[in-house]
């Protein structure tokens, strides 16, 4: 009998906020606490931040530029924007670096562990509207995103500022936003305010913070940002970060928690190249049909669970996505030198004993 599972906050979570757990203080880079992982729609306070460079400061002067290979450029203030129809989206979005440290050797750049990814509502402008409005050439292939945070890179001259390309069809689907809030309010200034873009399916860095310009261009773009980082850097042949690769995370019973010998494992699966169809869970090295849900919306992580009787003592626990284009989750994934993309696998260790069912819950 198949078992109807929904996106709903799962676990001994309350409605208490959990601060970030902080990767580097300047610039800020935060995961989301793992006590926090069970909930469908992550807290605003804790949803995961990247920083490259230092947070600008909104103001309220801020403008967007829309232009390049355009008919008709045009520059929108912050009210123009507000004054445009809205909607919402529900995603889930990952940051590339996301479980860095699981890779061997670890590569260079921020170590993350596996929190650098929350699900949470963005409301804005679709950049489809304001591309129509400006009219782009027939021959336009990107639109560069222009972010306001700049500073100097170690391995790149002067001044870089944090700009990425979208394939023109990306730029276009009427759910990639020119955002202004985040989970019902006016974004914060780590979250990119007062605009940034969403970019459902993609990893996070496409989602650029502090947005200043669109640049329509008729050549693929290769600033720092597109070529030199979020490339996935194999042997020297470089290829710049897409989309999500599918990936899936155990969240109930806790990593290392003491939990009920009958319990039930709960987790979520993702993905940016098609909806999960399947996720297997391991017990030590035997693996099982997990039951999958419904996510919450196209672009959300979707729910599965597995009631199980653990043997008693130390049990490793494991989960492998199957998403709609046939993508596997790998026990291991090809290195690169930055580190990008790791969703191998991951070993989930917790510690079953007699009693009754938990849950799920430790």
């Amino acid at each position: 009998m198949t078992k109807t599972l929904s996106a709903r906050s799962e676990g001994p979570v309350t409605d208490a906020v959990a601060p970030l757990d902080v990767v580097r203080a300047h610039p800020l880079c935060a995961e989301t606490p793992t006590s926090v992982l069970p909930l469908a729609v992550t807290p605003r306070e804790s949803v995961y931040v990247r920083s490259n460079f230092e947070t600008p400061i909104a103001h309220g002067a801020w403008t967007l530029a829309v232009g390049g290979a355009v008919r008709a450029p045009f520059t929108l203030s912050l009210a123009d924007i507000a004054a445009l129809p809205m909607h919402t989206v529900l995603a889930t979005m990952e940051c590339a670096g996301n479980w860095r440290l699981g890779m061997d050797p670890v590569p260079t750049g921020e170590p993350w562990k596996y929190g650098a990814v929350s699900t949470t509502r963005w409301r804005g402008v679709s950049l489809a509207a304001l591309l129509d409005r400006a009219g782009v050439h027939d021959d336009a292939l990107e639109v560069v995103a222009v972010g306001a945070d700049a500073g100097p890179r170690d391995d790149a001259e002067g001044e870089v500022r944090f700009e990425r390309a979208l394939p023109l069809e990306v730029a276009r689907h009427p759910d990639t936003l020119v955002a202004m809030h985040m989970d019902g309010v006016p974004l914060t200034a780590h979250h990119g305010a007062p605009l940034r873009l969403l970019v459902p399916n993609w990893y996070g860095m496409a989602s650029v913070k502090w947005l200043t310009a669109l640049d329509v261009r008729t050549t693929p773009f290769t600033g720092y940002f597109q070529s030199k980082r979020y490339v996935y850097d194999v042997n020297g042949t470089t290829t710049p970060v897409t989309r999500a690769l599918v990936k899936s995370m155990i969240v109930l019973p806790a990593l290392h928690a003491e939990t009920a010998a009958d319990t039930v494992v709960r987790g979520w699966a993702w993905s940016g190249s098609g909806a999960i169809i399947r996720v297997d869970v391991a017990v030590n090295d035997q693996w099982h049909r997990a039951t999958v849900g419904r996510a919450a919306s196209a672009y959300a992580w979707t729910p599965f669970e597995l009631s199980v009787s653990l043997p008693p003592g130390e049990v490793t626990l494991r989960s492998r996505a199957t998403d709609a284009s046939g993508a596997v989750q790998p026990e291991r994934i090809a290195w690169n030198a930055l580190g990008y993309g790791n969703n191998a696998i991951r070993p989930h260790t917790v510690r079953a004993v007699s009693g009754e069912c938990s849950d799920g819950q430790s």
